[in-house]
């Protein structure tokens, strides 16, 4: 996994979760009423984040 920078953890987090929560589909498996923030947290444990940090 790259790593990134808090404040481009933050942002990544925070793009990807409201994706989430309008109805984008998760990359990992959910567990019923799960919030998006957590859902992207574990996409980005696992690698799994569909979003790109450019140098």
């Amino acid at each position: 996994m790259k790593d990134f920078t808090r404040y481009e953890k933050a942002r990544v987090l925070g793009a990807r979760s409201l994706q989430i929560a309008m109805g984008a589909p998760a990359f990992v498996d959910t567990e019923g009423d799960e919030e998006p923030m957590d859902i992207a947290k574990r996409e980005m444990k696992q690698e799994k984040l569909p979003i790109t940090v450019k140098a």
